[in-house]
């Protein structure tokens, strides 16, 4: 577990966790070797002279002390490293998925990132902080109260020392036991987080069919799955819990046994004996926790072991030596494509020469907004090349060729920030002069005037208070912001009104404007500028050619247009 977190929390943190551990195992020592001061002390008390204890006492109050101390510079360490992890591992966290590739994000992991990003972020910083210090003091301190006995009385400590693998066993069980339903229950809760996302997306459906009040089978088959498998987990620990109890008490009661035939066989003292059953006792206690600790670490280490299954989870690679693209012209050169195990891309070679543009064209399905996306790289391509340039695209370091490209995409999301705060994402060192000019171009000025705090209006999480035009027009001045020298269009217009329609063509003109653009094209009024049209259809290129050429050769293109152009 140790190792795991390590990993999680990285080189920077790893140097912390390591003092705090060596520290509460110190503090563990510390608090058990203390106890070793009980015998004199009791020695003493029942000799002819009892205030010869009062030394004894003294070292014993200043051994507390000590540990006293150390128990809190530990706990504190612990705190910090805590915090620490809960800081850092959000960030690290949120820096690591924005760079995986967008194949990994399918729609089974929103609510295990959803679980990971709460609880699960809570439940690792749980350790250091809170779970950490109990588990090593209860493993720690029995154990050297054992050395302690064995140094005073070795038939003591070694009826001690017998009874600890037995201990350890029941803990093995227990824990195996646990374990077996720990991955069913995290499984489920997975689930059920994903269901409750999706009953919360549903709302609009479930009510446009006057189904507000009725239960959604789904979510309910989940939860109760859930409720079941939490059943399941507490029964399991149950045997455990009840045979360490048992175990404890039937060694203490031992103890207690044979340290009372050693005292009536003269062998030892009553000192000894009445030292050894308080530390036996102060065993037993610690002991008693281990089952609900390890419990409880358990379930922290699967949260754990998730998250450094993410962070594990290799980004898309980055060239050691990256390169410079000489031009702005892009190439696929014959590339294949795979999403979830169907060809999305077909041995596909296309070129696409520095300031002109091409309108990509075809069915639902056919690959199109995958090509939008292998041209900016979010995903790698099981075959062939993508060009930017003449450069491979993998040998272009990440910020150069982000820095080269401008993306609208048909959903767009906004932050909960302002209009400029969501435009400015375009180019963060843009000057307000230059935001506005933006958001002019884009026609925002007109949506400004409408909100009741105009440009400091807070859009919603997601833009809820802007409409999908006004979004639309926000990625347009976001894309005219970062003044890229590539655009990449997924057609914007597709679900507009008149009006938006409008706002948004007038901003998308202005955007083209001298630069290669690929534009998806769903509506096929708007490929009529394009220099050059594809018509893709199963990942391949079906036809090719200028508007005018496509319709003259009365192919798979003159019919999608016709079906267009058709009124009603």
């Amino acid at each position: 577990m140790i190792r795991t977190m390590l990993r999680v929390l990285g080189e920077q943190h790893a140097r912390p966790l390591r003092r705090t551990v060596a520290l509460m195992t110190a503090t563990a020592i510390a608090e058990g070797l203390s106890y070793a001061l009980l015998v004199p002390v009791l020695r003493a008390l029942f000799s002819e002279d009892p205030a010869a204890a009062w030394p004894w006492l003294l070292a014993f109050g200043a051994a507390v002390a000590g540990y006293a101390v150390l128990r809190y510079v530990g706990d504190l360490a612990g705190f910090r490293v805590g915090i620490s992890l809960l800081r850092g591992m959000y960030r690290r966290l949120g820096d690591h998925l924005a760079r995986l590739p967008l194949g990994w994000f399918t729609a089974g992991r929103v609510g295990e990132v959803s679980v990971l990003a709460s609880q699960g972020v809570l439940q690792a910083m749980g350790i250091p902080a809170h779970l950490l210090g109990p588990f090593i003091s209860a493993s720690v301190t029995p154990l050297t109260i054992v050395v302690v006995l064995l140094a005073y009385n070795w038939q003591l400590g070694l009826a001690a020392l017998l009874a600890a693998p037995v201990v350890a066993a029941t803990l093995v069980w227990t824990g195996r036991s646990m374990a077996r339903t720990d991955a069913e229950r995290t499984r489920l809760g997975d689930e059920a987080a994903a269901r409750v996302i999706e009953y919360l997306q549903a709302q609009p459906v479930l009510r446009a069919g006057g189904r507000t009040t009725e239960r959604f089978r789904l979510l309910d088959d989940s939860l109760h799955e859930l409720h079941r498998s939490a059943r399941r987990a507490v029964l399991s620990v149950l045997p455990g819990a009840v045979g360490l109890t048992v175990t404890v008490q039937a060694v203490f009661t031992a103890l207690l046994a044979l340290g009372a035939h050693l005292a009536l066989g003269g062998q030892t003292g009553v000192a000894e004996v009445l030292a050894a059953l308080v530390l036996a006792a102060r065993c037993a206690d610690p002991l008693l926790t281990l089952t609900d600790l390890s419990g409880q670490l358990r379930a922290a280490q699967v949260d754990l072991t998730r998250l450094d299954t993410v962070l594990r989870t290799e980004p898309l690679p980055e060239a050691a030596e990256p390169v410079e693209p000489a031009h702005h012209g892009l190439e696929l050169d014959a590339v294949t494509f795979h999403h979830d195990n169907r060809k999305v891309i077909n041995d596909l070679s296309l070129t696409v020469p520095a300031g002109q543009r091409l309108a990509v064209v075809g069915p639902s399905g056919a690959g199109k907004t995958t090509l939008l996306r292998l041209l900016a790289r979010f995903y790698d391509v099981d075959a062939g090349t993508v060009r930017l340039g003449g450069a491979d695209v993998r040998e272009i370091g990440p910020e150069a060729l982000m820095s080269r490209i401008a993306i609208v995409f048909q959903d767009v999301y906004l932050f909960d920030g302002t209009i400029e705060d969501n435009i400015r994402l375009g180019r963060p060192s843009a000057t307000e002069a230059e935001v506005r000019a933006a958001a002019t171009a884009a026609r925002l000025d007109e949506v400004a005037n409408r909100l009741p705090n105009g440009w400091s209006t807070q859009v919603g999480e997601g833009g809820a208070r802007l409409s999908g035009g006004e979004r639309q027009r926000v990625s347009i001045a976001r894309a005219l912001l970062k003044d890229a020298p590539i655009v990449l269009l997924d057609e914007v217009t597709s679900a507009l009104d008149p009006v938006n329609e409008a706002a948004v063509h007038a901003g998308i003109q202005r955007l083209m404007a001298g630069r290669t653009v690929v534009l998806v094209a769903h509506r096929l009024s708007t490929v009529r500028s394009a220099d050059r049209v594809v018509f893709l259809d199963g990942g391949r290129i079906v036809e090719s050619g200028s508007h005018e050429e496509l319709l003259a050769r009365g192919g798979r293109y003159a019919g999608f247009w016709e079906i267009a152009m058709t009124p009603g």
